[in-house]
């Protein structure tokens, strides 16, 4: 069993039925990650060269086939040299302008059919205009996510750049921490997982999943 799996409790997420008001108990503060402005770029890059280091394994038998090209899933897509430059007539908006560093990894078939990975960086030139809030004592702050695939490619004789086409995916944040006041149901009922075992944990007595402010 699951939130989602052979369980009718009314106490876990999913679609409202009926009055979405029913079962609300309280008003609760939580700390999130608040999104002001968002965009997203879809690029093709064709042609695009990448330098390869770090092989694994090491010392692969040239030449190298290439098989595939995605972004890491270990290291995530970073922009720096970010600069908020406010638009005089419409205050709340600015061009925001940085680069954009995605790592990725580099999949290919040595000549004695080892297959072996390599990592390679794609650094991309930013400037949009994005929703900023004035300034406040949270600190704004200027995120990213990208995206990369290509399956169409070829390694150089000397193993050292690969040329690849492919589709870039890059979405650019503006975001906060701060704490939202929101309607609550509480906490949900989590129940146990399909297939585990039955155990009795030791102990005098059975302690609540989550604290209570209730006196």
């Amino acid at each position: 069993m699951s939130f989602y799996i052979n369980n009718n409790n009314n106490c876990r997420p999913g679609g409202l039925c009926g009055n979405p008001t029913n079962g609300l108990c309280e008003k609760a503060l939580i700390e999130v990650t608040k999104v002001f402005d968002a965009c997203r770029q879809q690029i093709v890059e064709s042609g695009l060269a990448l330098t390869l280091s770090d092989f694994d394994p090491a010392n692969p038998t040239l030449p190298l086939t290439f098989i595939s090209a995605t972004t890491s899933l270990t290291d995530p897509a970073t922009i720096s040299d970010v600069v908020v430059d406010r638009i005089e007539q419409r205050p709340n908006f600015a061009n925001v302008s940085g680069t954009v560093t995605i790592p990725i990894i580099v999949q290919y078939r040595d000549a004695n059919g080892v297959l072996g990975t390599a990592k390679s960086t794609i650094t991309v030139p930013e400037n949009v205009i994005l929703f900023v809030p004035q300034p406040s004592v949270t600190p704004l702050d200027i995120s990213v996510f990208a995206t990369f695939t290509s399956t169409i490619g070829s390694i150089n004789e000397e193993g050292t750049v690969a040329t690849v086409t492919g589709c870039l995916n890059i979405i650019i944040k503006v975001t906060a921490q701060v704490d939202i006041l929101v309607p609550s149901y509480g906490y949900p009922v989590i129940p146990p997982c399909q297939q585990a075992e039955t155990q009795v944990c030791p102990g005098p007595g059975e302690l609540p999943l989550f604290p209570t402010a209730l006196g």
